[in-house]
């Protein structure tokens, strides 16, 4: 039986998931269980299908083990065990390599339009309950699928929905509102990357 460690050895991932793609996901999905230090995802042939997440401490990697074992990861469940060797960053403790920072949305003028921006968005959100999130902020690589990938864990998720020509908003759907509720307490300051963390309101 392996020691448990700071290290994840990840497989059975689905192949067609881009390495970037890749590894922003993987720090969504494990960076609940703590701190994680460093994510490695290769491409070649033989590494296909695999990825190691390294954490700063063994017990954020013991509760990841068992939280997400079997998870639902683009539709094939995650296979996760403890990596026989230790990682590099661990033995030489060295540096911090997390997945690379999402480029902030450009401004696209300056003054009015950033205000008028700002206005729109926070007429949308609300604060009296209803079965409806409203995601602000969001990167702009992020799609709907990440979102789904994102809010899986959250008992009632209805739809997804993110507006055509949207300005990083997005829309979360549950069957009800005390469902809704349960999701917004659970995922509301979720850190989504290394910069970029969840702001979740009530919609309109």
């Amino acid at each position: 039986e392996i020691t448990p460690t700071q290290t994840l050895y990840i497989n059975n991932i689905n192949e067609k998931i881009k390495k970037n793609v890749l590894k922003k996901m993987l720090y969504m999905v494990f960076s609940q269980y703590g701190k994680v230090i460093q994510i490695v995802a290769c491409k070649g042939v033989k590494l296909r299908g695999q990825a190691w997440v390294v954490f700063q401490e063994v017990s954020s990697a013991i509760n990841a083990l068992r939280g997400k074992q079997g998870f639902n990861f683009y539709d094939k469940p995650l296979k996760i065990a403890f990596a026989k060797n230790k990682s590099n960053i661990i033995a030489k403790k060295e540096g911090i390599a997390l997945p690379p920072k999402t480029p902030k949305r450009p401004r696209e003028t300056e003054g009015t339009e950033d205000m008028n921006v700002a206005k729109e968005q926070r007429l949308l959100g609300s604060s009296v309950p209803n079965k409806i999130l409203l995601a602000q902020n969001l990167p702009l690589d992020f799609d709907s699928q990440m979102l789904s990938m994102l809010f899986q864990q959250c008992p009632g998720l209805s739809d997804v929905r993110i507006p055509p020509g949207d300005r990083g908003i997005a829309f979360i759907e549950f069957n009800d509102e005390v469902q809704a509720t349960g999701a917004l307490q659970q995922m509301n300051g979720f850190a989504i990357n290394a910069t970029d963390s969840l702001n979740l309101t009530y919609s309109n």
